[in-house]
């Protein structure tokens, strides 16, 4: 009985050592097949042109085709379910932002995931600050002026929103409670709607991303006041920062990157992030995002994590001042 529970002891030690050398090697070989970056949005927005550009440079890094796949709804809750739900294998990944991953937190009592116990981050990838811009008619020249204003009038400004909890909606929030002013807050559902009423002079101001709001700004039809950013941004270079008026926490970036379902292999994570990070480092790519609108990041899948641990803690003291939630 000895020598056949010996047997067994050393025949279950061998099928774990070969279990243990096959991952890498299974690792070491992806991808045999086609990679998908679900957008959990529609086309047209912010993170879908990101991702064909991301798409791109990925599937030439890797030797590999990488498609887009758009699965809008609830927020981003139905595209970040799916990924999340999906085989840790590497081919399937999402494509993450600020609103679709730290909301899930933040903001519903049901929580569709959790972005640090479903997810493994593996790499940012760039970062659009919201601006804050006004309808010309407003008697405002500058963010000073603004908050003059909004102390003098309160609740009569109304700002716009692509819906509650979102980065327009989030950023509104976090100046009003950085100064200390009330105004009130209009949901829509798109950005359109937003930017329509707003140029209507339905709707004072608004805190969209730059990349939204610059050819309006470039047209005069609307007036900017400050970039919520502590750097200038490329898409509205004359435009000064938060920061450098005096206001170093009323900073509003919405973060973009590549998250993969929990357990994906660390040498398949790894080679995700250094082929982005390799991507991000060629003035070609840099420069095509950055004529977007975007800051390159870049980095580890570690200091991924940091930002998603330090927005969890900033948006939900920001939810809580706002009293958002969507169930």
């Amino acid at each position: 009985m000895r020598s056949i529970s010996g047997k067994r002891i050393v025949q279950a030690a061998a099928m774990a050592l070969l279990a243990g050398l096959a991952a890498p090697a299974l690792a070491q070989s992806w991808p045999t097949k086609p990679v998908r970056i679900v957008v959990p949005a529609a086309p047209g927005g912010s993170a879908d042109p990101l991702a064909r550009l991301i798409a791109d440079e990925l599937g030439k890094a890797v030797g590999q085709s990488v498609v887009v796949e758009n699965r809008p709804g609830a927020n981003g809750n139905l595209g970040g379910t799916l990924v999340a739900k999906s085989p840790a294998d590497g081919y399937t990944l999402l494509m993450g932002w600020t609103g679709s991953v730290v909301s899930a937190v933040t903001l519903y009592d049901a929580k569709p995931f959790h972005p640090l116990k479903d997810f493994d981050p593996v790499v940012l990838v760039g970062s659009l600050p919201n601006v804050v811009v006004v309808n010309p008619s407003l008697p405002v020249k500058s963010l000073a002026e603004l908050t003059a204003y909004a102390k003098k009038n309160p609740g009569q400004l109304n700002f716009g929103s692509t819906g509650s909890g979102s980065s327009y909606h989030l950023s509104g929030e976090l100046y009003k409670k950085t100064v200390g002013v009330f105004m009130v807050h209009v949901p829509y559902t798109s950005p359109g709607a937003v930017f329509t009423d707003l140029l209507g002079d339905r709707l004072q101001l608004a805190f969209p991303g730059v990349a939204a709001a610059a050819p309006f700004v470039k047209d005069d039809k609307l007036r900017p006041l400050a970039v919520m950013s502590d750097k200038r941004s490329v898409a509205m270079p004359t435009v000064p920062t938060t920061k450098e008026l005096g206001h170093p926490s009323l900073v509003s970036e919405t973060w973009f990157g590549l998250l993969a379902p929990k357990g994906t292999p660390a040498d398949i994570v790894q080679r995700i992030n250094s082929a982005m990070n390799g991507a991000l480092n060629t003035p070609a790519f840099r420069d095509k995002i950055e004529q977007m609108g975007y800051t390159p990041l870049g980095g580890t899948p570690e200091r991924f994590v940091t930002v998603i641990k330090d927005d969890i803690v900033k948006w939900g003291e920001v939810v809580k001042f706002s009293g958002a939630k969507v169930d």
